[in-house]
């Protein structure tokens, strides 16, 4: 491993210098003007993965974004390793908020700025630096795929379809994916549980036109009062959701369980001050890292209605809208809740409104087992790494693909993710640390050997 260490550290400013060129492409899945955008990046990848090695590489259609397929195979006969990453990325909004140009990426204060830096290009592009490395020095033990999409920030919907078409294509003995975090680069950890995910979203109607508040103010019902009203119905005043039949399935851990999991380290002064809140909230009798990891959530992520620009405008909105996710854990299934949120917010709604939901997009939980040969190779590469054994733990984000490739092409996947809560994906000024992204150049190599072993 020698020579690859060597190989990492010559060419880390190159490596560099071409993740700079990834993170400039605006890849945003959910917007439809960024499309050309979606098809430039994948075309980036499809070349940087031939330069680094692979035999083929290709820009594969889907009904959606394209999925960039690639592979070196040095043995029929050895084992093969199957990464995936998303090259798409969130939408940068609110801009404003941003302290530098989201595409364009600057290093500053140890950490690489920019939209996709972490989630997910900057893990991504570990993998195919790494994968590099090895075949420069002629180190590569075991087959190599990659499958990069352009979807999971909306749901993969055109991935699921992807693989069941390519099921021959995709073989492999294990999924390898770097899309989630760690505890900290102090202790590290994999990732050996995602919850799921239902995604939802609920407009309401009142009168068929906007309406003078002055007027009409105290004798027509107001989408906005409403939907606010519905909405803090969700949730009571233990942190319990009211849904019924949501909790049939949850399984409540042990009291053996649940001080396992309450091991890992965690500080509740640092958790507030980096997020500048006085109180944590949630549902009550549990820690916070049940809350955020084996219990199931329910948040609006987005809300509006009524007149929201500058100056006054006072009407009565004829409609107002939200967007509501829903975190999952094991044995819930994402389609059983939304049928059960759908009914449950009808009912509560009064007869003044009309509800519209739908079902946006979701997927099941995950479980990992910590007993599976690459799960004992990645704790050893870990430990080769950073000098101390990784803990399992369970992660409050969810990646609804994971389980899809369990149920289309029966592998496992391993979550190797060097991610880190600072880190702000999804919000403005995401960042990704010089020392994270190097770690898991330098880290991954292990994996392959210790797994080909």
């Amino acid at each position: 491993m020698d020579q690859v260490k060597q190989y990492i550290e010559a060419n880390k400013e190159r490596f560099l210098d071409e993740l700079f060129e990834l993170l400039r492409i605006p890849s945003i899945s959910a917007q439809s003007e960024h499309k050309p955008d979606m098809q430039r990046c994948a075309e980036w990848l499809a070349a940087a993965l031939v330069k680094a090695g692979a035999d083929r590489a290709e820009v594969m259609p889907t009904e959606g974004n394209p999925v960039v397929y690639a592979e070196k195979i040095i043995d029929p006969k050895a084992k093969t390793v199957l990464v995936y990453g998303h090259y798409d990325v969130m939408p940068v909004d609110p801009r404003e908020e941003w302290r530098t140009e989201p595409f364009e990426p600057v290093v500053k204060d140890g950490r690489i700025w920019g939209r996709g830096a972490d989630d997910d290009k900057g893990q991504l592009y570990m993998h195919a630096k790494a994968f590099e490395a090895m075949c420069a020095t002629d180190s590569l033990p075991c087959n190599v795929k990659f499958m990069l999409e352009g979807e999971e920030e909306i749901g993969s919907p055109s991935l699921y379809g992807f693989c069941a078409k390519n099921k021959k294509l995709l073989k492999a003995d294990i999924i390898l994916v770097s899309d989630t975090s760690m505890i900290s680069m102090q202790q590290p950890s994999i990732t050996c549980g995602l919850r799921g995910l239902a995604y939802m979203e609920v407009e309401v109607t009142g009168p068929n036109k906007d309406l003078h508040s002055g007027l009409f103010g105290g004798a027509v019902a107001n989408p906005a009062n409403v939907l606010a009203r519905l909405v803090n119905q969700l949730v009571d005043e233990t942190g319990r959701i009211t849904i019924p039949g949501f909790y049939d399935k949850v399984r409540e851990l042990t009291p053996a369980e649940r001080k396992a999991f309450n091991k890992a380290p965690f500080c509740m002064r640092k958790y507030k001050q980096a997020l500048e809140i006085g109180a944590v909230e949630g549902e009550e009798g549990y820690t916070t890292l049940e809350r955020t990891g084996v219990r199931p959530s329910l948040d609006v992520n987005g809300i509006w209605g009524g007149y929201i620009g500058e100056g006054t405008k006072t009407v009565i909105p004829s409609k107002a809208t939200a967007k509501i996710s829903m975190r999952l854990v094991p044995n819930q299934n994402h389609k059983e809740i939304a049928k059960l949120f759908e009914k449950h917010f009808k009912a509560i709604a009064p007869k003044s409104v009309k509800v519209v939901v739908k079902s946006l997009h979701g997927g099941q939980p995950y479980v990992a087992p910590t007993d599976m040969p690459a799960y004992k190779a990645a704790e050893k590469a870990i430990k080769e790494t950073f000098g101390k054994k990784p803990l399992p733990f369970y992660s409050g984000g969810s990646i609804p693909i994971i389980s899809g490739f369990e149920s289309i092409l029966g592998i496992k996947s391993l979550l190797i993710g060097f991610g880190l809560s600072e880190d702000a994906i999804h919000s403005p000024n995401e960042s990704y640390g010089l020392n994270q992204f190097y770690k898991g150049i330098d880290t991954i190599p292990y994996f392959y050997k210790y797994f080909a072993e």
